[in-house]
């Protein structure tokens, strides 16, 4: 049995699996097929909040048919099975109880009868659907960009994403003189943020072994997605550096760490908030509660894992050394202040820098690739699980069966950006001779169960011809990069990347390298 709220009330769904006498009507197959996608729902209904319990039975049938059935079919050939109890239901109690359905359960159910294909394939439905996956700011996206079609075709192009399409981001200021002094210096390894509508960049190394201080932000409106302005922020800055971390938690900014001018290394957490319609940037310096505090680094990988909540891992510590620490830091709720704790986890995570941590989903992120120690370029993945007062790192294994033979994972200074469809956006980066990639892949996160993995070892083994996908790219071709930064707009749908790393004229010398202040988009292509 289960709980289903439908309108106000909650029912109580009593389940009766017993052998079917005589032909299968279609009123059983249709109670047949609904008792098995109710199945799939697990729900708990708290008593506190039940007004009404209402029982519901949804499939009844057995060897011995009850006397009233008995005493009709013996009155004559024309007796008919009545309704199944499901079809009694109206539709919007239907439609509330299909949206805790999975999307494979509602598309089994659409091929029951017109009726239901009718419900099952709806407009709003799916619309729904699309906003219980993606979230709201998703849905409007998709609504403000003029494509003209069903949300169900939608939901499945978004499901078989295999194509991007990269634009060229032009400066409202192209046109106007000295328009160069308006723009961002090229620069890499610096931070790039979406928050609160705004594009927002920081720091960064450039040509020569200078680093930068300067805060940019530029406006991201939502019908025009490839034209913006950048504008030079005002604010007392954390101090020049590159290689620190920079991670959205709520409307605000958390940076940690770095290498300033003089080659050190640092561990001074930032809060940043962006003010005056993104004329300004307030940073204030984050107060450490408690002796534990990460070692100073840079190189390293950050992200949110929680709504208050930040995760540190690896990077380049004191003396060149390759740290594999993990480091979790517990925000105040107004963000004045924070508390840091190292995770203990019987997985060994090998040391490196220059790999990437995406969040995927509440207390989960994943860590991916990066240079480990020897030099050698990395394209292992791990997990990251808090779930449960347990935290705990989990490898991943991918077993590859239809992998192109010119494909190639391991890379260092890449970006992995969370995109729309439950899916890690991976693009550039450099392999171990550091020739810079210029390729886009997608690892579907929905192929790692968020909970009750079989975990061996400290370790599991998940189908990787079905997690990855290399995107083909269409229309413009950005230059092979690396350590260049990328960031989703809130609908996922659109990434920014900005900067970093590509080769120069010179690709017989290693050292020929340029850095770039190039911006353009990524946009996931659902249209086609």
């Amino acid at each position: 049995m289960t709980f289903v709220k439908i309108g106000k009330d909650w029912f109580l769904v009593f389940f009766f699996t017993v052998p079917l006498v005589g032909s299968v009507t279609r009123e059983k197959k249709r109670s047949l097929i609904f008792f098995l996608l109710l199945l799939r729902l697990t729900l708990f209904c708290p008593s506190s909040s039940v007004d009404s319990v209402n029982l519901l039975f949804f499939f009844k049938t057995s060897s011995t048919p009850p006397m009233a059935e008995i005493a009709s079919t013996s009155s004559g050939r024309g007796h008919q099975s009545p309704p199944a109890p499901i079809m009694n239901l109206a539709d919007d109690h239907l439609f509330t109880v299909l949206l805790l359905l999975p999307v494979d359960s509602i598309l089994s159910f659409s091929a029951t009868c017109k009726r239901f294909r009718n419900l099952a394939c709806s407009d709003s439905l799916w619309e729904s659907l699309w906003r219980r996956e993606w979230g709201p700011s998703s849905a409007e996206s998709v609504k403000s960009s003029g494509l003209l079609l069903p949300w169900m075709v939608l939901f499945k192009r978004v499901c078989k994403l295999d194509s991007v399409s990269c634009h060229r981001i032009s400066d409202l200021d192209d046109d106007e003189e000295e328009s160069s002094s308006l723009l961002p210096l090229p620069r890499a390894s610096h931070s790039l943020n979406f928050v609160t509508d705004y594009l927002v960049l920081f720091g960064g190394g450039r040509e020569g072994g200078r680093h930068l201080d300067d805060t940019w932000t530029a406006y991201v409106g939502e019908t025009n997605q490839k034209t913006l302005r950048w504008k030079k922020a005002d604010s007392v800055t954390p101090g020049g550096r590159f290689g620190h971390t920079c991670v959205v938690i709520g409307d605000s900014l958390v940076l940690f760490g770095g290498i300033n001018d003089r080659g050190e290394r640092l561990n001074d957490t930032w809060i940043g908030r962006v003010g005056c319609h993104g004329k300004q940037l307030l940073w204030k310096l984050l107060t450490v509660v408690g002796a534990p505090k990460p070692p100073p680094r840079g190189a390293h990988a950050a992200s949110c894992i929680s709504e208050k909540t930040m995760v540190v891992q690896g990077g380049i510590g004191l003396s060149g050394v390759r740290l594999g620490d993990t480091w979790i830091l517990e925000l105040s709720e107004d963000l004045n202040s924070g508390t840091w704790h190292e995770v203990v986890s019987n997985a060994l995570l090998p040391p490196r820098s220059g790999h990437t941590l995406t969040y995927i989903r509440e207390n989960q992120v994943v860590l991916f690739g990066g240079r480990g120690l020897g030099y050698d370029v990395l394209n292992d993945v791990w997990l990251l699980d808090t779930q449960e007062q347990c935290e705990r790192w989990i490898q991943i294994f991918y077993d590859f069966q239809d992998l192109e033979e010119s494909a190639s994972l391991p890379r260092v200074g890449h970006s992995a950006t969370l995109i729309l469809g439950g899916r890690i956006l991976i693009y550039g980066g450099e392999d171990t001779f550091r020739h810079k990639k210029d390729d886009f892949w997608a690892l579907d996160v929905k192929t790692i169960p968020s909970k009750g993995l079989q975990v061996d070892g400290g370790a599991v083994c998940l189908n990787g011809s079905k997690a990855w996908k290399r995107l083909d790219g269409v229309s413009y071709r950005p230059k092979g990069r690396s350590f260049h930064r990328a960031c989703a707009d809130g609908s996922g749908r659109y990434v920014y990347v900005f900067g970093g790393m590509v080769d120069g004229l010179n690709l017989a010398v290693t050292s020929s390298l340029r850095f770039e202040n190039e911006l353009f988009m990524v946009e996931l292509l659902l249209g086609l």
